[in-house]
């Protein structure tokens, strides 16, 4: 009996059917990149802010100021900027009605009171921005000592990531790819709706979790789909590029932002093309390797002879059964991903390197938004420095191997992370060209990885290895937002200092005393 990739060698490993399966499913990643750094723009901070007590909305009112007046006569000066940092906010306010409202004059109200020093006092509530484009920050007040809050809802969201990938990484291995993601699109697309329309923060917190758990099912299952329906040689190839579809999401997302004055249209925006994937239901099928696991040989069967119809091949009627392995059929576990030495070894690993390229990517796309300058050009710009590194990884590893163009992109990435704290702000051009560089080293960083993740095990295991090893991805997404915000508070350029040394960690975890072999296959490799 011809077992499943001889079958699909004569089916066609990667003919018309595979490519037309693998663009629909692509572009799966461009939504998915909205979701995962959306945040951005969600979240920008509006460019002035501050508190509005009931004594200042009496006055605003009685002399009909605008915005910018109130701003200019009722606010109290703004404590000094961190190093390198955006002004911050106004978190206190004046008390106006410590003195006699109706008797502030319009010009200057603070003249009423000893030395133009009207008292302050800690600001809870009656924030006021400016301009009026509103953002989660505007929309929930998330400022000052809620600011952490904004921090909150990126975490919120990776810890639904991590949810998915355990979850539904584990539901589509069990109950089938093609039906979990169908799931998982549906569900991205209606949680993100209540995401929009949220009534509070609590509302809008605990939906946005849910739209990261369906939508980390959305990118894991579409990306073992397409590495299981193409030939064990081309897997490499489409496991790269249907990230860099995940790159043409960042590179349209600032366009959305711009064209879209507000966060509930750009979150719908970013939301509602996931319903169109359920289209899918007609046109991919099931995962032929997946049936083959569960016993269900006659469907595969049926799968690989319409992939042989559309590709002009021809399947005998003498591939009547796939021959399968008891192991083949065996249901995962976390224990089969730390059964044997060389097993633990290669998921530790690979965890350690999820979670280290995870904080630094992430840090550094959501660092755009506070670094000042134009923030659309700047995250287009971003978008565009990732496509050669995927251009990179196919013309390198074939030739040196996965681990050596790892360990140089992490080196870049952390050099370059240290080395821009170093240039002066006087030279843009050169802090620009070091930072691409380093958003460049940690994007191929990434991609190896998952790459690598995704060759390592065996089918039974794919899906699931996939799904735990890059939730440590998504808890270094938990992390990623509190260490950047936080530590820019402090100095802008502080982060970079934590990012170096973090991109360097994973090239020490995957240094072996073996001597170097030529590039090779990986398939199954953790299983020995």
């Amino acid at each position: 009996m011809p077992s499943f990739d001889e079958a699909l060698q004569r089916a066609g490993e990667f003919g018309r059917f595979q490519r037309r399966a693998f663009l629909l499913l692509c572009l799966t990643g461009v939504p998915f990149a909205f979701l995962f750094v959306g945040v951005v723009f969600l979240g920008s901070r509006p460019e002035r802010f501050w508190c509005r007590g009931p004594g200042a909305a009496a006055l605003a009112e009685r002399c009909g100021w605008s915005a910018d007046e109130e701003w200019e006569r009722t606010a109290p000066p703004a404590p000094p900027a961190p190093p390198g940092g955006p002004a911050p906010g106004r978190c206190q306010r004046f008390r106006l009605e410590a003195a006699n409202v109706s008797a502030l004059g319009c010009q200057d109200p603070l003249a009423a009171f000893p030395n133009r020093s009207a008292p302050l006092e800690p600001c809870r509530s009656g924030w006021r921005y400016a301009p009026a484009p509103a953002t989660i920050v505007s929309q929930f007040d998330l400022v000052c000592v809620n600011a952490w809050l904004l921090d909150l809802t990126q975490a919120i969201l990776n810890l639904g990531f991590l949810t998915g990938a355990f979850t539904l990484g584990y539901a589509a291995d069990r109950y089938g790819r093609i039906v979990i993601y169908l799931i998982s699109c549906f569900g991205v697309g209606v949680t993100g709706i209540v995401v929009a329309f949220a009534p509070n923060f609590t509302v809008f917190v605990v939906f946005r979790f849910l739209q990261g758990v369906f939508g980390k099912g959305t990118w894991i299952t579409c990306y073992v789909i397409v590495t299981e329906i193409v030939g064990s040689k081309q897997r490499r190839i489409v496991g790269i590029v249907i990230q860099m579809f995940f790159t043409l999401g960042i590179m349209i997302l600032p366009g959305i932002a711009y064209f879209i004055p507000n966060w509930q249209g750009i979150q719908l925006a970013i939301t509602l093309p996931n319903f169109l994937f359920l289209l899918y239901y007609w046109v991919v099928p099931e995962s032929p390797r997946w049936l083959v696991t569960q016993k269900k040989g006659e469907k595969a069967l049926g799968v690989l002879r319409r992939i042989a119809k559309c590709n002009g091949k021809y399947l005998s009627p003498s591939y009547s059964e796939i021959t399968v392995t008891d192991e083949e059929v065996s249901n995962p576990s976390f224990l089969d991903l730390v059964r044997t030495p060389q097993m633990r070894k290669c998921t530790l690993i690979l965890m350690f390197a999820w979670f280290t390229s995870a904080v630094v990517y992430q840090g550094l796309v959501m660092r755009l938004g506070i670094i000042g300058g134009n923030l659309y050009i700047d995250f287009f710009i971003s978008g565009v420095v990732e496509l050669p590194g995927a251009l990179l990884i196919l013309l390198t590893i074939e030739r040196f191997g996965r681990r050596l163009p790892f360990a140089l992109s992490n080196v870049v990435a952390g050099v370059a992370c240290l080395v821009t704290v170093f240039i002066p702000e006087g030279i843009p051009w050169l802090r620009t060209t070091v930072a691409t560089l380093g958003r460049l080293g940690i994007t191929m960083a990434f991609e190896i990885v998952y790459l690598v993740n995704s060759e390592l095990y065996p089918t039974t295991l794919r899906n699931f290895g996939v799904s735990l090893c890059s939730g440590l991805c998504d808890f270094g997404g938990v992390v990623a937002p509190f260490l950047l915000f936080r530590l820019a508070a402090v100095w802008l350029e502080l982060p970079l200092i934590i990012f170096a040394p973090f991109s360097q960690m994973p090239v020490n975890a995957s240094r072996e005393r073996k001597p170097r072999s030529p590039a090779p296959t990986f398939e199954g490799h953790c299983q020995r």
